[in-house]
């Protein structure tokens, strides 16, 4: 197993993204590489980070503006090659056809609630293990 994984988390809102580096801790579950986050409050900083490669999975705000965490899915699935995984957090459970539609892997609904998003992200992870094995 690698020593690190690198996640990008997408959202305009600081306190959205410390929810998520809490929920994570070092590691999301005992049988993935320990987390490293790269932070990203805009869409120009998240296409950076992700033609620079390197990212294993993206978490993204569905929330945010002026760019919402489902259409920035969807074009990073549509024009980044080999598009790591992602886990929206979305507003609402009802929400979750919108997750489908912006080609999300994983989606969880805001608040982060810790469980719930370990278990997901851990599972991003371990399938992006296995491909890469």
């Amino acid at each position: 197993m690698q020593a690190t994984a690198t996640v990008l988390v997408y959202s305009d809102n600081s306190g959205t993204r410390e929810q998520v580096r809490l929920a994570t801790g070092r590691r999301p579950a005992p049988d993935v590489p320990v987390v490293e986050f790269v932070e990203c409050a805009t869409l120009p900083a998240v296409l950076k980070e992700l033609e620079r490669g390197g990212i294993d999975v993206c978490v993204l705000d569905g929330e945010s503006t002026p760019v919402g965490g489902m259409g920035v899915c969807r074009q990073i699935k549509d024009e980044i090659f080999r598009c790591p995984p992602v886990l929206l957090l979305i507003g609402r459970p009802q929400d979750a056809w919108l997750a489908t539609w912006s080609r999300a892997e994983a989606a969880v609904t805001l608040p982060v609630e810790p469980v719930e998003f370990a278990s997901a992200l851990a599972s991003l992870l371990r399938e992006k293990h296995a491909l890469n094995a």
